[in-house]
């Protein structure tokens, strides 16, 4: 193999031991002092000060190894009984298992249901017809002909099933339809994205006749053989599936993951195997049961044994093999007959006894299945605290003779002695210093690994406290306190951001994750601010990371849902939730997302000109920040909001409580936040932009007209416009319509709602004339700041194609308006055609004043005036139709994005209550054509020569070198 080519592997084990090996780190000591100072000492005998130095920090240094060796279950104990590794970490009841994914999966979720013995997940089958030349569907095959000038084609729909249920004995029909709701419900709970359920169905029966005749042993009780020949037919029959203990499965062999895949049951585990081997059967063998009544306890020989359909009519071809319908279950027909023997005498049998035998049976069965509550839980293992960070001066391991221990020196030590003792005690100051400070580390290790932790420092020290005498050493530290000193010694190096941030990236990469495409991305478009606004991204992703595991491929849950949970919720689907996290959405909540925080306005200024201004709300509704500018138009103002947000974001939390801490004054400026103080005593703030001159109108881009009484108050509001910004502020969103919910009722020929629409002529295309099976449509809008960001954009079309399962084809719409931005567009519009009319009268009446001036006669400037007359006569004309126009477009126009949340939510209130597959018709119609009115707005482009040599990129569309997309 090449060089170039080998594998490159990080080791599992890198430990070397040497930190618990004494004399390795004695040896390696002496070896440095050899180099350093070998050529002014070389006496390194054992009674030598330096040498007795050495092996202290030698076995301060084996104690600190000793600790880093312990058991990691110990390391990551907590000193407090409250807070445990389950606190700290995932159980593998939570991160293994998963939402129901595959038949097997529902299957399990099925069986554990009580009354139900078994279940199949069976295909649905649901023919559509098309009209390949009129792009026409239907279900009703006769809806189009077959002619000589047509094109027909059929496919079945995709993804729907049915449940077939083997019920309980003993059950009745009340209980039944309680259980099929049960069934309903978990489904729901647990369905796939782009799949439904159309039915569930009692399983049907197909009786098989058994006759044998049986010699038993004399000793045995025939009752009790008879009533387990009994059962095992019925069960070879019915094939049960039992539940089993975490023990039980790992006895088996099976490893943790393999036990939790799937969903998680409420009866145990199920063998996947034995689930595998329970599926309905299709025949049923002779030599199988031949086999099963041999096995049983009792039985000596059989001396016949037969096999056959219970209905006469049927004959059997093969005497040893009985075909079975398809999806039917075989029964023991009434017909049948077994009888036994001891030798040559006949047996009698006791039916009585006999039943109860079986019900005993049934029940030590039962019994047998019962697991405990303590063995479906793979508990973590014990933690003993350790207390890491207990630290003890190695001044105290010294010989006495030093004087520097709790003994201290002889009174009658002289005063050099004693002076000599201190030097000695602040020289090793150092290295406890340095000791404590690893054995606080080593402490902190549980909270830093934490996937809830809360610790936003990232470096950590201690008081050393048995030190005798320290008072007299360094003054005032017995009075600090460990967080104090810890940000008096660390809170200058501790770039805790970024430390936190890879330490969030070690987590992740242990679930496979990585940020590193996004936090490139995000430097380009928050600056100074994204380290910070990422790492709350990663925080977020691990705190959801059961429900973006477990839920990967589930869908939301429709049925039988009350409003709260289909809007204003976050019952959505897992691969929502699983793209929000990775490309840092603060709230992936089904919403209305047209109306937001931003409220951008119309007003006429003292011009009576149309202008635009904007301001932000937070979640009470109240008015924080405000633009201190007039726009003549949306985008300009749009994009101030953005840039005045992006201000405040990069503003350091720090930089505040540093500010406050000193003196404020007057035009105090705190990074990119201006602090006013009026003649009165108040406090307002200003955002600006500290690139641009104070002098200029570009400086102060954004106020909060509030004022404040005290230092505390402006303090409380910015740090809270601060934490807004940057935590809650947002615009974003995303909807997802799986096509498989819109289809027309599919227990009707006729269709009461109509078909989406297919994209294609004469059917070329086999895909594209199914827009139901494995479709979604994905609504976001594209009018925020991110999502209008062409690389944004593209990296999250990439991410929505990862997260999104293999087989699933999605349609990506960049939407829609705010609410109000229809009607400021109109006047933006109309304000533009009229200063195109003022602008167009003023040139010409330039004109004629340049005549008036002129030499001309007078009788040829009456006729040059008269035509620029009738110019202005047309231009007024021609502004007033175009004007016309418009108001005519805007009023028959819509909002994209704000018809279809209204109607994708109608659609969801109407739909839940209804039969399983009844449709809501008007609102099924109108989410229909608001889907088909979606349409993909752009980012703002100049148009360019493709000879353009500017280095300017951004919002550049170049002649025959830019893509632009449609729908």
């Amino acid at each position: 193999m090449s060089i170039n080519n080998q594998h490159i592997s990080i080791p599992k084990k890198v430990a070397t031991k040497d930190d618990l090996d004494f004399h390795y780190l004695r040896n390696k000591g002496i070896e440095y002092i050899q180099e350093l100072g070998g050529s002014l000492w070389t006496d390194f005998n054992s009674h030598d000060p330096g040498i007795t130095m050495l092996e202290m920090l030698c076995y301060a240094i084996t104690d600190l190894g000793m600790r880093i060796d312990t058991p990691i279950n110990n390391l990551l104990a907590s000193e407090n009984n409250t807070t445990s590794l389950h606190d700290q970490f995932y159980k593998a009841s939570e991160v293994f298992p998963s939402k129901a994914v595959t038949r097997l999966d529902y299957r399990k979720l099925f069986i554990d249901i009580d009354g139900v013995r078994n279940c199949w997940l069976d295909k649905y089958d649901k023919t559509v017809y098309v009209d390949c030349k009129n792009n026409a569907l239907s279900y009703d095959e006769a809806a189009f002909p077959i002619t000589p000038t047509s094109i027909r084609k059929e496919y079945n729909l995709k993804g729907l099933y049915r449940i077939l249920v083997d019920y309980e004995d003993e059950l009745t029909d009340e209980d039944k339809l309680e259980i099929e709701n049960t069934i309903r419900s978990k489904y729901h709970e647990n369905r796939n994205l782009c799949e439904d359920l159309v039915e569930i169905k009692e399983i049907d029966e197909q009786s098989v006749a058994v006759c044998a005749n049986i010699e038993v042993h004399p000793e045995a009780d025939e009752e009790l053989v008879h009533a387990k020949i009994i059962l095992a037919i019925e069960n070879y029959f019915a094939t049960n599936v039992r539940f089993y203990g975490i023990k039980e499965m790992l006895a088996k062999g099976y490893t943790t993951d393999e036990i939790f895949e799937g969903p998680i049951l409420e009866h145990g585990f199920i063998d996947i195997e034995e689930l595998k081997k329970a599926e309905l059967r299709r025949e049923v063998r002779l030599s199988d049961l031949m086999k099963l009544v041999m096995n049983i306890e009792g039985v000596k020989l059989i001396k016949e044994i037969s096999i056959g359909y219970c209905n006469p009519d049927i004959t059997l071809e093969n005497d040893w093999v009985l075909c079975l319908d398809p999806n039917k279950k075989p029964i023991l027909c009434e017909k049948s007959t077994i009888n036994y023997s001891k030798g040559v005498l006949p047996l009698n049998i006791n039916e009585e006894q006999v039943a109860t035998y079986i019900a005993q049976l049934k029940e030590d069965e039962l019994l047998a299945q019962v697991v405990s509550d303590n063995d479906k839980i793979l508990e973590l293992p014990d933690s003993n605290y350790i207390a890491p960070e207990f630290y003890t001066t190695i001044q105290n391991d010294f010989p006495d003779t030093y004087g520097i221990g709790q003994t201290g020196l002889a009174a009658k030590a002289t005063e050099e002695r004693k002076a000599q003792a201190k030097q000695l005690k602040a020289y090793l100051i150092f290295f406890d210093k340095i000791l404590a400070t690893y054995f606080k580390h080593l402490s902190k290790v549980s909270d830093l690994l934490s996937i809830n932790g809360q610790e936003t420092k990232t470096y950590f020290t201690q008081v050393l406290k048995d030190i005798k005498g320290f008072d007299t050493l360094v003054e005032g530290y017995n009075t600090l306190d460990d967080n104090v000193l810890t940000t008096q010694l660390f809170e200058a190096l501790d770039n805790n951001i970024d430390r936190r941030n890879e330490i969030l990236d070690h987590l992740l990469s242990r679930f496979a994750e990585s940020f590193g495409e996004y936090t490139f991305l995000m430097k380009a478009l928050y600056g100074s601010a994204t380290n910070e606004i990422v790492l709350a991204n990663k925080e977020a992703f691990l705190n959801d990371y059961v429900a973006i595991s477990s839920e990967r491929g589930a869908a939301f849950n429709y049925f039988n849902q009350a409003p709260e949970n289909l809007w204003d919720t976050n019952n959505i689907s897992g691969v929502q939730k699983r793209i929000a996290r990775l490309v840092g959405m603060k709230n992936y909540n089904r919403r209305t997302l047209s109306s937001s925080f931003v409220n951008i306005y119309s007003l006429l200024n003292s011009d009576s000109k149309t202008v635009f201004r904007w301001r932000i709300r937070n979640e009470e509704g109240n008015i924080i920040l405000s633009a201190t500018t007039e726009y003549n138009t949306i985008s300009a103002a749009t994009e101030e909001l953005y840039f005045a947000v992006r201000q405040i974001i990069q503003v350091s939390e720090k930089n505040v409580q540093q500010a406050f801490s000193e003196n404020i004054v007057d035009d105090t400026v705190i990074d990119n936040i201006k602090i006013h103080i009026s003649n009165s005593g108040k406090y307002s703030f200003d955002v600006i932009n500290p690139k641009a001159p104070t002098y200029s109108t570009d400086y102060i881009i954004a106020k909060q007209y509030k004022y404040y009484d005290t230092e505390a108050e402006i303090k409380e509001a910015i740090l809270s416009i601060i934490a807004f910004m940057k935590f809650k502020f947002t615009e974003e969103g995303i909807f997802l319509v799986e096509h498989i919910l819109l289809r027309p009722d599919i227990t009707k020929t006729e269709n009461e709602t109509p078909f989406l629409p297919i994209c294609t002529n004469n059917c070329e295309d086999d895909c594209a004339i199914d827009p139901y099976s494995y479709r979604v449509s994905i609504v976001i809008p594209g009018y925020t700041y991110r999502f209008s960001n062409p690389d944004f954009r593209n990296y999250m079309e990439g991410i929505i194609k990862e997260a999104l399962p293999a087989h699933i084809l999605p349609k990506i719409c960049w939407v829609g308006y705010r609410e109000d931005d229809l009607d400021n567009l109109k006047d933006q519009y109309i304000q533009q055609l009229e200063n195109d009319r003022i602008d167009g009268i003023a040139e010409l009446d330039a004109e004629i004043a340049d005549i008036l001036a002129s030499d001309l006669p007078q009788a040829e400037k009456d006729i040059q005036i008269a035509e620029i007359e009738d110019q202005k006569t047309a231009l007024e004309t021609r502004i007033q139709a175009e004007k016309t126009a418009l108001i005519e477009r805007f009023n028959n126009r819509n909002n994209d994005l704000v018809d279809f949340e209204l109607a994708y939510k109608a659609f969801l209130l109407a739909k839940t209550n209804l039969e399983p597959e009844a449709q809501p018709i008007p609102e099924t119609e109108e989410l229909i054509t608001a889907i088909q009115q979606l349409n993909t707005i752009y980012p703002v482009g100049r148009l360019l020569d493709c000879d353009d040599e500017s280095d300017e990129i951004e919002g550049k569309i170049i002649l025959g070198q830019t893509n632009i997309g449609t729908l």
